[in-house]
């Protein structure tokens, strides 16, 4: 089938390629459009912290968008007529009603607030909250006007940090990263293509298959936002897959093709090589294609974005190299050849020859020492410590970074990081005894060292005691003053009130993580029911629920894919093989990867400072892609020693001459991969340059030591037993042919 698919491509070449090329034209109109439709953050979840959250927006109208503005002064001190002035003068588009930005709903500075804790101990440092009346994504997109209507008071620091400006930041910061990995990875592409084929046509192609699948999966993803929340980070990953994945796959096609055209005629060549080459690349995006779809076992929009990202830019890079690839050929024919920009070589697989029967030769002696390595390489990852960052993601040099950090510094951890207790209690929180059980509750937090305050209907006033709570919240709010009126408004809503702690603790912290489930499990009393949320108690619950739902993912790729390979080589012992190979070199990445960023190694090299733990995304994003991008090479290398052992029969020779054969385009294919993968090392973003330095490494592995070294010695070792499967299984699977 494939073989005619190619034929036909090559017959009906000029109609495929101005398909291709409206397609080509019209993604390229709306492409440019897709960074304003992407959200940053991980997206939502069940979780009790969400629960908490929306609990609050629905009884307490509390509000998520808040954008923090943090002030200093060398001299001057926030009680400074001079200082309120400056801030109230910088603050006053906001503060107008209505307010020059649509969606501000008010500001609370230290001003109109009396509130002391809005200025540090010294007093020249404060900062005021910018409270919006619209939800995250809206604010998010009002936050760029909001930010250039802010100027600087002369004299002063200013910065704008929370959530929102921290985000946006992110996506700043990733449009960047995206620009400077593109532009670093195409020359290096570009060299290291001109070294595999020596012809300026020949490496001109894959480079225009990876613009054309790049611009194509940006107007679909475009066209998915419209329907769906993407994230930002869509971006990274479909430009790392997209270069490197239609990069590889038309190489693996163009080199093929070469060979077959000296033995063939034009379209013969390109049906033998489709059916070849083409089936490998097939079953290859398959794989790909299914360590990407457990990305959406993790229930949120990161995840999932991610997936959609990744699939769409494989899906059209197979399509591609199936379709257009075959008809360019058929206009090229042997002018592929053309334009030599580099001597040819008159013997291109002597040196891969001598591996292939070194291997052959002493399979024991190569298999050991690679295994071991492998695992020692990996031994750093029995010590790895998942974690989350917040502002400390975004390069140093970001605004909102460096508010974070002032605000930690001068103000205290937990300032711009409260934790939020939401009490319930279906009879009422007013009730005497309920009144009581909160006191002792809230009291017992307010003492607690870890706390810096706790504000709440309860620690309005310290001299007022136990009793004195329950008689007045007994009595008719009319008769309570003015101050404990606005507290009832603000954070009692007849059976939920709302109890805030800010802490003296860092609020991604193990401490924090520890009192966050202190809290949860000691409860309030009998009838009253409790559930936090905050920075500290969100992210958490959402790593909870991503590694809970990690090792369904991993038994869903690995069996799936166990499956896939089953198909394509007729062997029950070959796909296991692959799956312990690839959990291998994937093993040996995580232990690099937790000796790089979680020990600090190399970080004047690749500069970043460690926060002393693995990113909490890095490993799932790191295995779901790896998997199948892995599988490529497994793949490549056993299809052409499949139709080599087809032919002859020979388990030795046939794996001689399969690595012989496909070494030097397999190490060819994982260099372009590396050199995608560590263009993403330099970016600013520390998410991003700890998954290319991760992928960098394992596809560096994988094609050297695991796929040229190992599988073949351990296929030497295994002899006929590679081929094995009893033969009800046999009898249920067709016979095929391949190679690449």
């Amino acid at each position: 089938m494939l073989f005619r698919l190619g034929v036909l491509m090559a017959r009906w070449r000029w109609l495929v390629i101005a398909a291709w090329a409206v397609a080509f034209l019209v993604s390229a109109i709306f492409a440019p459009r897709v960074l304003s439709e992407l959200k940053a953050g991980f997206g939502r979840a069940d979780t009790e912290s969400q629960r908490a959250s929306a609990l609050l927006r629905e009884k307490l109208a509390q509000r998520e968008a808040v954008v923090a503005l943090v002030f200093s002064h060398p001299r001057l001190k926030a009680q400074d007529t001079e200082y309120q002035q400056a801030v109230e003068q910088t603050l006053a588009p906001l503060s107008r009603v209505p307010p020059d930005v649509p969606g501000v709903e008010r500001v609370i500075t230290l001003y109109n607030s009396a509130n002391p804790n809005l200025a540090s101990d010294d007093g020249r440092t404060s900062y005021a909250l910018v409270v919006m009346s619209v939800g995250i994504d809206e604010a998010m997109d009002m936050y760029p006007d909001l930010r250039r209507r802010l100027q600087t008071p002369e004299g002063f620091q200013m910065w704008a940090t929370g959530g929102i400006a921290i985000f946006s930041n992110l996506n700043t910061a990733a449009e960047e990263d995206l620009r400077r990995s593109e532009a670093l990875s195409f020359p290096l592409v570009l060299v290291a293509l001109a070294l595999v084929f020596g012809t300026l046509v020949a490496t001109a192609l894959p480079i225009a298959m990876a613009i054309l699948t790049v611009v194509i999966t940006m107007a679909l993803v475009l066209l998915l936002t419209q329907f769906t929340e993407v994230s930002v980070f869509v971006l990274n990953i479909a430009s790392f897959l997209g270069i490197g994945i239609a990069v590889d796959y038309t190489l693996l096609v163009v080199n093929r093709f070469r060979e077959e055209l000296p033995l063939h005629g034009r379209s013969e060549a390109i049906g033998v090589t489709m059916s070849t080459a083409g089936r490998a690349i097939l079953f290859s995006g398959l794989t790909t294609m299914v360590g990407l779809t457990g990305l959406f076992f993790i229930p949120l929009t990161f995840f999932h974005s991610l997936g959609i990202g990744g699939l769409t830019v494989v899906l059209i890079s197979v399509l591609a190299v199936m379709t257009l690839v075959p008809a360019v050929l058929g206009v090229l024919g042997p002018r592929v050849n053309s334009l030599r920009i580099l001597p040819a070589s008159s013997r291109p697989m002597s040196g891969w020859r001598r591996v292939a029967h070194g291997v052959m030769r002493h399979p024991i002696l190569v298999a050991v020492p690679v295994i071991v390595f492998l695992l020692l390489l990996g031994a750093p990852f029995l010590g790895v410590k998942v974690g989350s960052g917040w502002a400390s993601v975004l390069p140093p040099d970001a605004e909102a970074r460096q508010g974070w950090d002032v605000a930690e510094r001068e103000l205290g951890p937990g300032e711009l990081s409260s934790m939020a207790i939401v009490a319930q209690a279906p009879g009422g929180i007013l009730k005497p005894e309920t009144v009581g059980a909160l006191y002792d509750f809230t009291h017992r937090l307010a003492q607690d060292p870890r706390v810096k305050r706790v504000e709440s209907i309860f620690t309005l006033d310290p001299s007022i005691t136990r009793e004195q709570y329950q008689q007045m919240y007994a009595a008719p709010p009319s008769l309570l003053t003015p101050q404990m009126q606005a507290a009832l408004r603000s954070m009692l809503a007849d059976d939920v009130t709302l109890v805030r702690v800010i802490p003296r603790i860092p609020p991604l912290s193990d401490e924090a993580r520890a009192f966050v489930k202190e809290i949860r499990d000691q409860g309030i009393g009998p009838g009253v029911s409790v559930m936090v949320t905050g920075a500290t108690a969100d992210i958490d619950d959402t790593v909870d629920i991503m590694y809970r739902n990690f090792p369904l993912a991993i038994l869903y790729i690995v069996v799936t894919t166990y499956l896939v390979l089953l198909v394509l080589f007729r062997s029950v012992i070959l796909p296991l093989k692959a799956v312990i190979m690839n959990a291998l070199s994937i093993l040996a990445s995580y232990g690099a990867l937790v000796y790089i960023f979680q020990q600090g190694h190399f970080e004047n090299l690749l500069a970043f400072r460690t926060q002393g733990f693995t990113e909490n995304t890095v490993p799932i994003v790191m295995f779901c892609i790896l998997f199948g991008l892995s599988m490529d090479y497994e793949v490549f290398l056993l299809s052409r020693i499949k139709e080599l052992y087809d032919e002859s029969g020979d388990n030795t020779a046939s794996v001689a001459l399969g690595l012989e054969r496909t070494g030097r385009i397999i190490t060819s294919a994982a260099l372009i991969l590396v050199l995608v993968a560590g263009a993403f090392a330099t970016s600013d973003v520390v998410v991003v340059k700890a998954l290319g330095v991760g992928m960098a490494i394992a596809i560096l592995l994988d094609a050297t030591l695991v796929r040229a070294l190992l599988v073949p010695a351990l296929m030497r070792i295994m002899g006929k037993w590679n081929w094995w499967a009893p033969r009800w299984v046999q009898r249920l699977l067709p016979g095929q042919r391949m190679g690449v």
